[in-house]
């Protein structure tokens, strides 16, 4: 039996005790009407989740710890040639072995060594599948059993389920919190192991970035440094570009959608308009290669101006493209949510729809709108395609958006590449990186907030 199928014997067996609670409540519904304190489906709740949570609990934790002493035993049984490998050899061993008990292919020529190891594999897998099922399936028999006993007319199965939900949700809450703390640290922790290697105000504000660092005593262009203003220029200047383009037609898209547009019309260009959102950014990527950059290219020759291959306003505007639908969205979403009090006053004090627009509704919305500039900034800050495809590599201290530039994240994927060693302040620089881009968010994130905090109070 595959571990898919029990798993859905399993779940089977939660619904049908889910529905065999569900019944009994409502055969005592039946003849005691006003007497059963929670309705039925509080009662199949109750006897599903007695029934379900402990048979996936054990089913999941014997799967696990079923797998280790699964590949202890084999390794038990091998030669010392074989078991006494190092870790990277043995573990392909170990993959291997478990490739060709499936039926596929390895990565060396079987041996009898790994022939064994795959027998072994088959077997102690199918045999840890069925101990795992048999022991699931049967704590979930006993909890149907003491769950359906305990289902009466005066049983208060409500307050149990609840609190049941209670406690998963704020498990999951838990979960992402830590989920995120785990992030934050992982990185700080690297970066505080980068800044022992290199001065934390030379990354901050030291100007030339060229992240190479020597092998050996005598390799040549192997600079090795890591000031990181240049990644910080150029990825404020691609994110201006792109909020030039992308701020004001979100906005007056979204005020036109939202007050003009008929509602015909409004049913039809929002969903379009959106459809941008969804194309991948690589084709945003090639679009800016092929079609933007040329175009900037010779419309700068054909006035006298010199203008890169990669530049920024070629990746700028592209981005500025791909976050219109970001800005739109969310202002229209802001600014339908106002209250039409809002509007219908204003307009009987005698004031025009622009006057309205411009004096009520903008700043009623404000927050909203707000959020939605702040998301796109974070979706351009973050965006790395477009940059490596129209604006390259180079990590020039310039302002000229005709230029080449390169962006934090683009140099994050650079650092990242290939076979690295985390020992090294090359490497080390993408988690140095990483924890600035991450405070930039916050910070934009606790501005969002206080803006929030102060129109609201005066608008709601």
């Amino acid at each position: 039996m595959g571990t898919g199928i029990a798993t859905l014997v399993i779940l089977a067996l939660a619904f049908f005790a889910f529905a065999m609670g569900r019944n009994r409540a409502r055969r005592m519904a039946a003849d005691h009407p006003s007497e059963l304190h929670s309705r039925p489906v509080y009662h199949g709740w109750f006897v599903g989740l007695a029934c379900g949570m402990p048979a996936v609990a054990l089913w999941i934790v014997a799967l696990a710890v079923g797998d280790h002493m699964v590949q202890a035993s084999i390794l038990a049984d091998l030669p010392p040639e074989i078991s006494e490998l190092s870790g990277p050899r043995l573990d392909r061993f170990l993959d291997d072995a478990q490739t060709l008990a499936a039926g596929g292919r390895t990565t060396i020529e079987p041996t009898p060594e790994l022939v064994q190891a795959a027998e072994q594999f088959a077997s102690l897998n199918a045999l840890r599948v069925w101990i795992s099922f048999a022991g699931a399936l049967g704590l979930g028999v006993i909890g149907l059993g003491i769950a359906l006993r305990k289902i009466d007319v005066s049983f208060r199965a409500r307050q149990p389920v609840e609190r049941i939900l209670m406690i998963t949700l704020l498990l999951a809450a838990t979960i992402s919190i830590l989920t995120t703390v785990g992030i934050v640290f992982s990185v700080l922790i690297e970066s505080i192991r980068f800044f022992e290697k290199v001065p934390i105000f030379e990354f901050l504000f030291g100007l030339s970035w060229s992240p190479q660092t020597a092998l050996r005593v005598d390799q040549v262009g192997s600079s090795g440094a890591f000031g990181a203003v240049p990644l910080f220029v150029g990825t404020g200047l691609v994110t201006l570009i792109a909020m030039l383009v992308a701020g004001p037609i979100g906005l007056l898209s979204a005020i036109y959608l939202a007050e003009y547009a008929h509602p015909r019309f409004r049913a039809v260009a929002k969903p379009v308009l959106e459809v941008l959102a969804g194309v991948p950014t690589v084709v945003y990527g090639f679009f800016a290669a092929l079609v933007m950059a040329p175009f900037f290219r010779d419309a700068g020759a054909s006035i006298g101006i010199t203008i890169s291959s990669e530049s920024a306003i070629a990746a700028g505007v592209v981005m500025g493209i791909m976050i219109i639908p970001f800005v739109s969205s969310l202002t229209d979403d802001a600014i339908a949510a106002v209250p039409k009090q809002l509007r219908d006053g204003s307009l009987a004090l005698g004031a025009t729809r622009q006057e309205t627009i411009t004096g009520v509704i903008i700043p009623a919305a404000l927050p909203g709108i707000v959020a939605g500039f702040l998301l796109a900034v974070s979706r351009a800050v973050g965006e790395t395609m477009i940059v490596v495809m129209a604006a390259g590599l180079a990590a020039n201290l310039t302002i000229n958006p005709l230029e080449t530039v390169t962006t934090v994240t683009v140099q994050i994927v650079t650092l990242l590449v290939g076979d690295q060693e985390f020992d090294s302040a090359k490497t080390l620089a993408a988690f140095a990186l990483g924890l600035v881009l991450f405070v930039i968010t916050l910070v934009l994130n606790v501005i969002a907030l206080r803006v929030v905090q102060k129109y609201r109070e005066k608008y709601d």
